[in-house]
């Protein structure tokens, strides 16, 4: 086996183990399937973490995870896909991200690996054994990684950011106590 049948290959398993696991993830948001509550509970979710209006949050960041993961695997339109799925990861990993980075503690740890891996897929393209390769790369060009990622980084950064915002005015109507009740005697 030749180092570039080496490569090949490898690129094929980190792209159906990310694209499948992308694809299965937006699967449960979209149709409630692999234990997944489908658009109306992943609505009310998306709601209760500040992706306002949830349903449409909840189609969003399916359709991303579903869409990007299944190309993806497929090696179809790499840059886009995995700029698809790296932005519905951002959008994930920053609900997560007060929970610290590791996954056991509700942390952001899957959703930056998932995105980071998507990612990587996107710049290094899909390698031989893809789609990509065998339609000549029509969908597939250096000009989309960069035009991919500007889209996603434009889109991601208004949406996280206004769910930011929103955080933001709902916590400025509460107030900490200023004292810790403990047993006073």
């Amino acid at each position: 086996m030749t180092r570039n049948d080496r490569r090949d290959l490898g690129l094929l398993l980190l792209r159906l183990g990310a694209g499948g696991a992308l694809a299965a993830h937006g699967a449960q948001k979209l149709f409630g399937w692999f234990g997944g509550h489908g658009i109306e509970g992943t609505g009310h979710f998306m709601e209760s973490v500040g992706y306002v209006p949830g349903k449409a949050s909840a189609t969003a960041a399916g359709l991303a995870e579903t869409g990007g993961g299944t190309l993806l695997a497929l090696g179809l339109a790499t840059p886009a896909a995995g700029a698809a799925a790296a932005g519905a990861m951002a959008g994930a990993a920053a609900v997560h991200a007060p929970n610290g980075f590791f996954n056991q503690g509700g942390g952001y740890e899957y959703a930056a690996t998932l995105g980071l891996t998507a990612a990587g897929l996107a710049v290094t393209g899909p390698g031989r054994l893809s789609l990509d390769h065998l339609l000549g790369h029509a969908v597939n060009r250096g000009w989309m990684i960069p035009a991919a990622f500007a889209a996603t980084a434009a889109g991601t950064a208004v949406v996280v950011g206004a769910r930011a915002r929103r955080l933001r005015k709902a916590k400025e109507g509460e107030q900490e106590a200023l004292f810790e009740e403990e047993n006073m005697e």
